[in-house]
């Protein structure tokens, strides 16, 4: 065992004021855990659930309020435990189901709540029900799956993709028929069409919530149900080689299909059975799709994820129109979220830099509603460039000229300047940044200045100011590469004001009279001075301005 004893996190943050008509999820913050790459408890080279426990005390010190954990099911690890063989188990790589309820525990013991994620689409090829449904054409298990004929010629029966290159379909030779694969084709696709299905993977959610978990985060949630004629996808006129292959064709047959609306609500139905329990839907769609991931009468996911901060330009026109366009497409009793970085994109310091990432800090958690932080971009962590021999994530290794890993962003969390940088005594996995000595959770506690405690700063901010927990935003029109807006709830009034760009300017808004002091600023140095009418920015600032 790995000697996992901190400095202690003696400093504490506001306690939130008791919840009014507002729920957990909706005041809080969210923090992804990707565990192979959190912490390692037992020194083999791989992150595991005594390493999350070992961490509880930063999490909480740092003002997390729910701790999103990926997956940590029984899974041959083809695609690192998003394909499972059990459903309600735990892998023996990150521990055993005992470690799991004890992290529960420590989780609630300390206030916070605990997301599981949730893998519903498909399985692993080594899951029990795809044994025996590949078995034989007549095995009762059989329509669990998307099993279809050839086509006339012997080709595949359409011409889906993978999202991970090639064919969405796989032959088997022992039973004659193709069988539809989003993924790898180690995770074939459920047929969700099947009542048998759908009770067994709501059974499976039932268990998790009966041992006490607090939420699902749903993987691929818009793939569940696909086309029931089985029609090709169209051509993507938009495509270039530089692209992923799965780019070619519009997904508009193998995705989003109206019936995954009716799969979404009975799995809320099942969270409605127990006390405030949450499902978060990860959805790549327009806004205009996103939002009906909410459900009629918001009978859907609490929170489909709204991935606009990772997917549009670094550019203060087109985030300040989507944010209005987003709070605009919001159904009635909405609750908006946003995210900067997941374990599926590049990491927001790479995609903007250094300096910008701290104005995407504030964004992030200034923005109405709730915010989703990815572990280590709290301390400003980079992707961490992988040659190409030692790949390891499948859709970098089967597009290898695309430069499409996800390694980089997976690597270590950075905790100290020892070896490994403190993840584990062990090689690990990944390899981990070469600046880890000088970029981590201990040297970034100890400067006042750093993106740990920018971070920290703000969620206490956050507690302490219902304007930025459950307040109104109110959009301040700006010019060249500055945003701002008003957070407003009864009499506490902010503008935040954030300049997305390298060169200083200057915000005076027409239709705002400014008056107030600087109370949380880039440039520490500037806060405590008062404004009036206009406000002068250094390049890469972003400000909190309270109002009178």
């Amino acid at each position: 065992m790995m000697n996992l004893a901190l400095a202690p996190y003696t400093s504490t943050l506001p306690v939130r004021p008791a919840p009014g008509s507002y729920l957990w999820w909706q005041e809080g913050l969210i923090y992804q855990v990707y565990p192979r790459s959190f912490m390692d408890g037992n020194g083999d080279g791989v992150g595991d659930l005594q390493g999350i426990l070992s961490r509880l005390d930063y999490l909480q010190w740092l003002g997390v309020d729910a701790v999103w954990v990926s997956p940590i099911y029984p899974s041959p690890m083809a695609d690192f435990g998003y394909d499972i063989s059990d459903y309600t188990g735990v892998h023996p790589l990150f521990g055993t189901i005992q470690d799991f309820d004890r992290l529960l525990e420590e989780i609630h013991r300390r206030g916070m709540k605990l997301i599981l994620d949730f893998v519903p689409n498909h399985t692993s090829d080594q899951h029990p029900w795809f044994l025996e449904s590949r078995s034989s054409r007549d095995n009762p298990k059989r329509d669990w799956y998307l099993w279809h004929d050839p086509a006339p010629n012997g080709n595949p029966p359409n011409n889906w993709l993978s999202v991970f290159g090639g064919s969405g379909w796989e032959w088997d030779s022992t039973t004659g028929q193709y069988y539809y694969h989003a993924f790898l084709k180690e995770q074939p696709d459920l047929n969700w069409r099947n009542p048998e299905v759908q009770q067994a993977m709501l059974d499976a959610m039932r268990y998790w919530l009966d041992r006490g978990v607090d939420g699902f985060r749903v993987d691929v949630m818009w793939h569940m149900i696909k086309d029931a004629q089985w029609r090709n996808n169209p051509p993507n006129p938009d495509y270039r080689p530089h692209l992923a292959t799965y780019e070619q064709l519009l997904p508009v047959y193998s995705t989003d299909q109206p019936e995954v609306h009716q799969i979404v609500a009975m799995m809320r139905q099942v969270l409605d059975e127990y006390n405030e329990r949450m499902m978060i839907g990860e959805i790549y769609l327009p806004i205009n799709k996103l939002v009906t991931y909410y459900g009629t009468n918001n009978n859907g996911a609490h929170l489909p994820f709204n991935f606009q901060l990772i997917a549009l330009p670094w550019n203060a026109r087109q985030i300040a129109l989507a944010v209005d366009q987003y709070e605009g497409a919001l159904p009635m009793g909405g609750w908006p979220n946003w995210v900067l970085g997941n374990h599926d994109q590049p990491r927001i310091a790479s995609r903007v830099g250094k300096a910008q990432a701290r104005v995407a800090a504030v964004l992030l958690l200034t923005l109405r509603g709730t915010p989703t932080v990815y572990y280590g971009d709290e301390i400003g962590m980079r992707d961490v460039p992988i040659a190409p021999e030692f790949v390891q994530d499948p859709q970098g290794i089967n597009m290898p000229d695309l430069n499409l890993s996800r390694d980089p962003e997976r690597t270590p969390m950075q905790w100290d300047d020892s070896p490994n940088a403190g993840f584990s005594t062990a090689g690990p996995w990944l390899p981990v940044a070469d600046n880890y000595r000088r970029e981590n959770v201990k040297v970034q506690r100890e400067n006042p200045n750093s993106m740990l405690l920018l971070y920290r700063r703000l969620i206490a901010l956050r507690r302490t100011e219902p304007a930025f927990r459950i307040g109104d935003y109110i959009p301040v029109p700006a010019e060249v590469n500055v945003m701002a807006y008003m957070r407003e709830c009864g009499v506490s009034r902010f503008l935040v004001v954030l300049n997305l760009g390298h060169g200083t300017c200057f915000f005076m808004p027409s239709n705002l009279e400014i008056e107030g002091t600087i109370v949380l600023d880039t440039i520490p140095e500037r806060e405590g001075i008062a404004v009036k009418r206009r406000v002068s920015l250094n390049g890469d600032e972003a400000m909190v301005v309270k109002l009178k």
